[in-house]
């Protein structure tokens, strides 16, 4: 009986994981196909990658830019199953290809061919529309296949960087844009791309809210106690020896929200006033004191 309650507890949690990451690849792609039609088609600009080939093949064969990317990923999805997990990798990734790729044609035919003819405000705010939409869709444990499979795999046979490769892919296919749609538009597809990759980032990883704390002091028992009675956060302490005095000392570390620095410092100071403090950041925490006090203050 606790065995098919159990059996039903994982199914019931698998399936609500399934259907977020979904609802994510679906808004995700939503998102890149508005964004085609509002920002980077009626600019002529785009990030490198199938999008860019897209385009410089809408201008010189007329061919619908979502249907351009369709027959470009085709073979991007056959190299996928073969060397990136078969089924496990196409279900996610055709979904988002096929849901992104039609959504480009067919939304054009719904919005407006454009917002603005500045190029910058183009290409920054289809770096950040963008960005916002490949964020969801990694969330969503998916990928929108393009040149990020082919560079992938390469990876694989050659142990080349994926950096070096992503470089050399959409250097090339940005050379193209330049050739086709003028040099301007290359430069800012330059800065289109580097945008991209920071908001999107940002978006899989969120922003920098957590700060560690690193502090040696002689009074390790009162400084932990302080922190954890006055802020209710879990401490760690290892011993360790100065170089150049050799006298033993205590190393504590601990994990802060961003706005609690200013308190750390002051308690710290209070039990300590000798005590040496180094604050660094991070992108996130999961798991220990840290985030059981977190849940707790939420509930």
């Amino acid at each position: 009986m606790m065995g098919q309650k159990l059996a039903l507890a994982v199914s019931n949690l698998n399936f609500r994981v399934v259907l977020k990451d979904y609802l994510l690849l679906t808004v995700g792609a939503i998102i890149l196909s508005v964004n085609m039609n509002l920002f980077l088609i009626p600019a002529d600009i785009a990030p490198g990658g199938i999008s860019g080939m897209a385009l410089i093949i809408n201008r010189l064969l007329g061919w619908p830019v979502g249907l351009s990317m369709l027959l470009l990923n085709v073979p991007m999805l056959i190299l996928g199953f073969r060397y990136l997990g078969r089924f496990r990798f196409l279900s996610r990734t055709l979904y988002v290809v096929l849901l992104h790729n039609i959504g480009v044609d067919v939304l054009a035919q719904w919005l407006p061919h454009g917002v603005t003819n500045d190029l910058l405000l183009n290409s920054l705010y289809g770096a950040v529309v963008g960005g916002i939409g490949y964020g969801l869709i990694f969330r969503g444990r998916g990928t929108s296949a393009g040149t990020g499979v082919l560079s992938r795999v390469i990876q694989l046979k050659t142990g080349v960087p994926v950096s070096q490769i992503y470089i050399a892919t959409d250097g090339v296919i940005i050379a193209g844009l330049g050739l086709v749609f003028g040099w301007d538009k290359a430069l800012y597809s330059l800065i289109n791309l580097f945008v991209w990759g920071v908001v999107t980032d940002h978006v899989l990883e969120g922003p920098s809210v957590i700060r560690t704390a690193f502090i040696v002091t002689n009074h390790a028992e009162a400084v932990s106690h302080a922190i954890f009675g006055r802020m209710g956060i879990g401490v760690t302490g290892w011993e360790g020896r100065g170089m150049f005095t050799h006298a033993e000392r205590t190393v504590l570390f601990c994990t802060i929200s961003r706005p609690d620095v200013n308190s750390l410092k002051m308690i710290v100071a209070e039990a300590d006033p000798h005590a040496f403090m180094v604050i660094g950041q991070g992108h996130q925490a999961s798991g220990g004191m840290f985030r059981h006090l977190q849940t707790q203050t939420k509930n």
